[in-house]
């Protein structure tokens, strides 16, 4: 049975593609801190697989799609992906190949390709890895300045950790002083009128 609605989304990742002369988008796990607990803002990775373990990369190009996970993950995945076009890459098993080398499959070599990632969940040195890994197989190009989601996905989760928004009300905790006795009502900037959307305005 297909799976409509994340691929409709494929669909409108695509479209956005298409307008930027990207021809493969890659969404890691991490957000910009590379915490455990990754805040529903950076879950590009699930909400564009469906995919919602905690370890994975989704690949997608202009006709193919792919998931990169550990063993951990294997049947989950194969679960969730189920009716969708993302076939599974198994990590660490022979024959899979990794996220670069099969770029270079399914791409080909033929003239320059660009692949799109969001610079703000990657380290430099990620992202020099990433670079490096790319080059090694092919002429690709890759773009760090784009983020398709805050463009396609619709109500995308406030940037911030909830609890972060206490900063509404009170910058700091004072001396001695417990939360609710330094900034009494806090609780009411939470969650719509947060600390970032008001930063962002």
């Amino acid at each position: 049975m297909k799976n409509t609605q994340i691929n409709d989304r494929l669909g409108a990742l695509r479209t956005w593609m298409r307008a930027r002369q990207i021809s493969a988008f890659v969404f890691p796990s991490t957000d910009p801190h590379h915490g455990e607990y990754v805040p529903d803002h950076w879950k590009g990775r699930e909400w564009i697989s469906g995919f919602n373990g905690s370890a994975g990369t989704a690949v997608v190009t202009l006709h193919e799609a792919a998931l990169w996970t550990d063993s951990r993950y294997f049947i989950a995945a194969t679960q969730q992906l189920d009716g969708t076009e993302f076939v599974l890459m198994k990590e660490r098993v022979a024959g899979t190949p990794t996220v670069a080398a099969w770029l270079a499959q399914v791409l080909g070599t033929e003239g320059p390709a660009r692949v799109g990632v969001d610079g703000m969940v990657l380290s430099a040195a990620e992202a020099d890895d990433l670079r490096r890994s790319l080059a090694a197989e092919g002429p690709f190009a890759l773009v760090t300045d784009a983020d398709p989601l805050e463009e396609i996905w619709t109500g995308l989760p406030c940037r911030c950790i909830p609890w972060r928004c206490i900063r509404c009300a009170m910058p700091a905790r004072l001396p001695g002083r417990s939360w609710n006795e330094s900034a009494p009502g806090w609780e009411s900037c939470m969650p719509t009128a947060c600390w970032c959307a008001r930063s962002t305005t």
